[in-house]
């Protein structure tokens, strides 16, 4: 084979990588050259080639594993040779996968005691994992006639605001540091694919309700399921209507689901979905504050400073109140990250602080200064140059200081929100009292 291939090659090529997919009804091939630039030129295989590899296949079908799927050989100039052969450990390529039909007809040709769980699925799934609206109700109000309730997930996941708002950030981490890795989010909608085939999905529905499904790339009980040994488990037993396809990951639809969870009346629940600790590894580290805040850390550097730590833990504390910043995220990841990106991925999720980012004490003290001259104050009562700001949770407190020996009724406060409206009150109504006014128009102004 590898004689015949370097027959194909063009002048100048350094390395060539050739992959053959046979079952004993079909062929595909991929002949690649490419030179010491890795300028790529493609060729197709002659029939000598063809029926070489075909030989091969054969005469692999006599060794205790069985023939092979696929075929890998790469080849250099100087003559060195790697051979590797493909019984499925790994999905193959789309370009190199065949219809199930196909592989059906080759087990018929040569049978073998078990499939890697994956094209076991793949050709045996039969739907059994799908669930329309239609078969959802069904076996909702089957449920509900035979009195079967589903397992009270007590001690699995966060509840699901903390949850979806500890995705939210680890989303926008990810971002902001440019990795084509990690969570991320829409509106209502949650994704996630680990680096070793393991994810899962999140989904927010009105009423307060959410569904987290997905699958472990290597789960035992789905090996077991398609081999024969064990039914398949029951992940929507005592599911409501609404857990339906539109909603579940899309590993269903290939009958690589491995668990579902449902969030409604404030609490988790599943079927025979396994605990969280054994689906891991198909979802992000949202397991708790810390959790998060280390995640973080990790994504930034090996060796994180108490300063580092103690801001990226402000951060995650801020995205469980759904009130982060974007000054918060430049003092996480500094201004050489994609901040606006990030941004817009806890804006999505609805934990970015609605309105404004928080105005400095300078341009608050300006505003005031601003209305005194246009309202044509007395600066003597008012003096410019005295005036002091006091941070609130949504703007600034103006005040005139008061001497220590000096007694003032009814003196003059100006509150300056973020978004640059000024109230303007007295010392009658104290602070702690007028604030939550305060910050009540601020929001309807921004909600």
């Amino acid at each position: 084979m590898a004689s015949e291939l370097r027959a194909l090659a063009p002048p100048g090529w350094h390395r060539m990588h050739a992959a053959f997919a046979l079952t004993v009804t079909g062929q595909r091939s991929r002949i690649v050259f490419s030179d010491d630039r890795q300028r790529q030129a493609h060729a197709l295989p002659t029939e000598p080639i063809l029926e070489l590899v075909g030989t091969h296949r054969r005469l692999s079908a006599e060794l205790g594993d069985g023939p092979w799927w696929r075929l890998e050989l790469e080849l250099t100039a100087e003559g060195a040779l790697s051979v590797d052969h493909d019984y499925g450990d790994e999905p193959f390529p789309d370009d190199q996968l065949f219809a199930p039909q196909e592989y059906l007809t080759d087990l018929g040709t040569y049978p073998r005691d078990s499939l890697p769980t994956w094209l076991a699925a793949y050709i045996g799934h039969e739907n059994r994992q799908s669930r329309t609206p239609q078969a959802a109700a069904v076996q909702a109000r089957a449920d509900r006639e035979s009195g079967y309730l589903p397992v009270v997930s007590s001690d699995d996941f966060p509840d699901f605001p903390l949850l979806w708002s500890r995705w939210a950030a680890l989303a926008a981490a990810f971002v902001a540091i440019g990795s084509e890795w990690g969570p991320r989010v829409l509106p209502s909608f949650g994704w996630f694919e680990g680096a070793r085939r393991s994810g899962s999905s999140l989904y927010e529905l009105p009423g307060g309700r959410a569904v987290l499904s997905g699958g472990v790339w290597n789960a035992p009980e789905l090996e077991a399921a398609y081999n024969g040994k064990q039914r398949l488990p029951r992940l929507y037993a005592g599911a409501p209507e609404w857990v339906a396809n539109p909603v579940l990951n899309t590993r269903a639809a290939g009958g690589l689901l491995t668990f579902c969870y449902w969030w409604e009346r404030g609490r988790w629940y599943r079927g025979e979905s396994p605990a969280a600790a054994d689906v891991a590894v198909a979802v992000p580290g949202i397991w708790t504050a810390a959790t998060v805040t280390d995640v973080v850390c990790d994504l930034l550097t090996e060796q994180p400073s108490d300063e580092l730590r103690s801001a990226v833990a402000n951060f995650v504390d801020a995205a469980q109140r759904r009130d982060v910043t974007h000054a918060q995220l430049a003092e996480v990841f500094g201004d050489a990250a994609d901040l606006d990106a990030a941004h817009y991925q806890l804006a999505l999720a609805g934990v970015a602080r609605l309105g404004p980012d928080p105005i400095p004490d300078f341009e608050a003290i300006e505003i005031v200064r601003h209305h005194l001259r246009t309202e044509q104050l007395d600066p003597l009562a008012y003096p410019p140059d005295r005036l002091h700001a006091q941070r609130l949770s949504v703007g600034w407190l103006v005040y005139l200081p008061v001497e220590p020996d000096e007694v003032v009724l009814d003196r003059a406060l100006f509150y300056v929100a973020d978004d640059g409206v000024l109230e303007s009150a007295t010392s009658s109504a104290p602070p702690s009292v007028y604030l939550s006014g305060f910050e009540e128009r601020f929001h309807q102004r921004h909600s």
